[in-house]
């Protein structure tokens, strides 16, 4: 994988947040209508606000709590995050682990709001499974300059909300990625090692 899809791959949760912060619509809206009319309200947002624009990153981190955390099933993308590890960890550390990896990813892809350079989302379709509360929705992101890219939104049902629990840019999952890395951790040092790793990524991103 080339450093650009890489860059994109770990970018992609930040991608998928922004252009899912919805509000309430008086009619339920499908998970396409989600993507869709959610990334036209944002990318405005994002392009009318220069101090985003400029690295503000208390303001993008902001941004994404107030718009993007609730449109997220963050104990979900955790779960499969960890895989079989998860049923290692005591009710404690699973809360523990679920909490520093939000706070991680928001830190982290916070930053990525100032990059945003005119690019569009298309909205390709979805394959909704009504009877199971899932859909995937098919997206191209296509940056100013450069090859478009596939990203792929995994998403939940959840009352008249949908949540999304994965994304894959290019064909490759985000939670399957942060798999690997949490698997070799687990195997080296432990649950501990997995809690202690991730608080030392959180502080050093909040540090940034």
């Amino acid at each position: 994988m080339n450093v650009q899809r890489r860059q994109w791959l770990r970018g992609g949760m930040l991608v998928g947040g922004v252009l899912l912060s919805c509000a309430l619509w008086a009619a339920e809206p499908s998970p396409e209508a989600v993507i869709r009319q959610t990334a036209e309200e944002v990318i405005a947002t994002v392009k009318a606000d220069k101090s985003i624009q400029a690295g503000d990153r208390n303001k993008a981190y902001a941004l994404i709590n107030q718009k993007v955390l609730p449109h997220f099933d963050f104990a979900r993308m955790t779960r499969l995050a960890m895989g079989r590890n998860w049923n290692q960890a005591t009710g404690d550390q699973q809360k523990v682990i679920a909490d520093d990896f939000k706070d991680l990813l928001v830190r982290t892809y916070s930053s990525s709001l100032s990059q945003y350079k005119d690019q569009v989302l298309q909205v390709k379709g979805s394959e909704v499974q009504a009877s199971e509360g899932e859909a995937v929705v098919h997206t191209v992101l296509v940056p100013s300059g450069g090859q478009n890219i596939p990203i792929d939104y995994s998403m939940e049902q959840q009352g008249n909300d949908w949540k999304v629990y994965d994304i894959k840019v290019d064909g490759v999952s985000l939670v399957t990625n942060y798999r690997g890395e949490f698997s070799d951790i687990v195997r080296r040092n432990g649950i501990d090692g997995l809690i202690q790793a991730l608080e030392q990524k959180r502080k050093a991103a909040q540090s940034k």
